[in-house]
């Protein structure tokens, strides 16, 4: 069985959103919509939304979905921006049984990744890529020769201020503290200077909201890599979820074949 649609999800903080994507061209087969992410965010009120937005497209195919937590063969192992609850929890399980159709779990800031290597500011690129998601908190991804190197946690590195790199230069800490452009990207230029030097990676993409600002501050930036903005924005995390499953399709025909 071939699949050419698959229902990307991507499970954010504030919100969860949902299309079903064409997996040749990336594109979003219908509009994208959105639920709000419940408070709680418990696995099994997530769960519910899942559902709710699979009965939304009437959906009756496998399914994608980014998880904003370090996830291995389905399984939740952290919690840094997430209810505690979901930690040793097999989303992945929970969710095919939840919806009945075959569903693939990985990390989100991966499978947003994934689709701007295959489809964005990436595309073509046989270095070593980092993607660096700027919001919240502090995603990265590696990729080294078109090859994903899964469930990286480099916005969790410590600096020489002695502070975890998500708590001094995320998008969230500029906006609490009212830091301005300049300011922030000081910050910002010191967490990406270490990562270069721990990676060397040739291209840095960055993405999340502030990949739509970049004009204010990467002049401030002075990493030796090229850096450009992520090209898929907010759709980039569920475009690469369906991409994710697509590349898991054994898993796919088996939650068929159950």
């Amino acid at each position: 069985m071939k699949f050419k649609r698959i229902l990307g999800i991507d499970i954010g903080g504030s919100g969860i959103k949902g299309s079903p994507v064409d997996i040749k061209s990336g594109e979003l087969v219908e509009a994208r919509h959105r639920i709000p992410t419940p408070v709680p965010a418990t696995p099994e009120s997530v769960a519910v939304v899942i559902k709710n937005l699979v009965d939304h497209f009437n959906w009756n195919g496998p399914v994608g979905c980014g998880f904003p937590a370090v996830v291995q063969n389905g399984i939740v192992k952290t919690a840094a921006n997430i209810d505690k609850s979901w930690i040793g929890c097999n989303a992945q399980e929970l969710f095919t049984k939840t919806t009945g159709l075959p569903t693939l779990v990985i990390n989100d800031a991966d499978s947003a990744g994934m689709a701007e290597v295959k489809f964005g500011a990436g595309k073509k690129f046989k270095g070593t890529i980092l993607l660096v998601t700027v919001g919240t908190g502090i995603g990265s991804v590696v990729f080294i020769k078109g090859r994903l190197l899964p469930n990286t946690e480099f916005g969790h590195i410590y600096l020489n201020s002695g502070q975890d790199a998500e708590l001094f230069a995320s998008d969230a800490v500029r906006k609490n503290e009212g830091l301005g452009w300049d300011e922030w990207a000081k910050r910002f230029d010191e967490y990406l200077l270490e990562v270069e030097r721990l990676l060397w990676p040739e291209l840095i993409i960055i993405g999340g909201g502030v990949s739509k600002k970049i004009q204010k501050f990467s002049e401030y930036l002075t990493v030796k890599a090229k850096v450009v903005p992520a090209k898929l924005q907010n759709e980039a995390g569920l475009i690469g979820a369906a991409l994710a499953a697509k590349v898991n399709k054994d898993y796919l025909m088996q939650g068929y074949r159950q």
